[in-house]
């Protein structure tokens, strides 16, 4: 196979702006034309163009080997997929949802993230999935969780959620360059989310600061780091100055990233869409407190999702899932008492 030299950062006829879901489909395309051994399967994904449309037009452009429909079996075709990246091939694998993903646990989990073990270093599993996380649509218990966590705890993986259009952009292509499996979690409300694409390569384990601030630490992800902001941005007319800092990865975790943003503001508060219980908060906020403990005004307190099933009816969902409104009012009473572990 014929691999191409890459493309510069960022092309000059790129539009300054693009929606999340078009800033996916250039990555994809972009590593299909640099790159004869990059192929991309999934349900639907090529007449369709996907369940979000972000493989829409690829198609045709590269044709049916390359942009493969399969059938309704997640452990089938994530297992192809790892069969294809031990061969050689640089797989992109997008499964619907992460509720799906379930069925193909064993192979991502007992396969994917342990050849390279297993085989001392002899095997590498160069695959990328696609997921889509995240309530907010009305799709219900079985459409709607936000299951990072449990990916984010097996070793031998590496686990993204872009925020921004710029990571969706350039996330991708770093991910493929990986030689090991990288899931990547895409939050469903973002596709239509229009932003400036700034220039790349963005890297796949460091955090970013969303917005400065100096006296409160919201630590957040995915879908929620929008949220984050615009709290963040409605508390400053009260004179409350919060940053905001977006994870981006989630294994690994960008620990010296929280510790220094902690260090300077002594409060932290961590919001995530999954459940509190045993959770990526729960990780991220053992993770401050073990490294700034003696350099905190409070303990550090958890924002999630209420532990049920996400609701079909919309006021049910809005209640389960937290809002700007909650952010900001667990962060006003931090600010005001000292916080605690909510």
């Amino acid at each position: 196979m014929t691999v191409h030299e890459p493309a510069p950062a960022q092309s000059a006829q790129m539009p300054s702006t693009m929606t999340y879901r078009e800033a996916m489909r250039e990555a994809i395309r972009e590593a299909m034309q640099e790159d004869e051994r990059v192929f991309i399967m999934g349900e639907d994904v090529a007449d369709y163009g996907g369940t979000y449309a972000v493989t829409k037009g690829l198609h045709e452009e590269f044709g049916r080997d390359r942009v493969r429909n399969t059938p309704l079996s997640e452990s089938g075709f994530v297992g192809a997929g790892i069969g294809a990246a031990l061969g050689g091939m640089r797989p992109i694998v997008e499964i619907m949802t992460v509720n799906f993903s379930l069925l193909a646990l064993d192979q991502i989990v007992n396969n994917a993230a342990t050849l390279r073990h297993m085989s001392g270093g002899q095997l590498g599993v160069p695959l990328v999935v696609r997921l889509t996380t995240g309530a907010g649509r009305q799709l219900a218990a079985q459409h709607s969780h936000s299951l990072e966590a449990w990916y984010a705890h097996v070793p031998g993986i590496k686990v993204v959620a872009p925020a921004t259009v710029t990571d969706a952009r350039w996330m991708l292509r770093q991910a493929l360059a990986d030689p090991d499996p990288v899931i990547v979690f895409e939050h469903a409300t973002l596709y239509n989310r229009r932003e400036p694409v700034e220039p790349g390569p963005v890297d796949l384990v460091s955090a970013a600061i969303r917005r400065r601030g100096s006296d409160l630490t919201v630590v957040a992800s995915a879908g929620l780091v929008h949220k984050a902001v615009e709290a963040a941005d409605a508390l400053s007319a009260d004179g409350a100055s919060i940053e905001v800092i977006d994870l981006r990865s989630l294994r690994p975790l960008d620990r010296p990233t929280l510790a220094s943003s902690v260090a300077r503001t002594h409060r932290a508060l961590v919001v995530d869409e999954g459940w509190q219980s045993v959770g990526l908060a729960a990780e991220v906020a053992a993770s401050i407190t073990e490294d700034c403990f003696y350099g905190l005004d409070a303990p550090v307190r958890r924002l999630s999702s209420v532990d049920v099933p996400v609701p079909y009816p919309k006021h049910l969902e809005e209640a389960a899932i937290p809002t700007v409104e909650d952010i900001a009012g667990a962060a006003r009473e931090m600010l005001a008492e000292g916080g605690t572990d909510g």
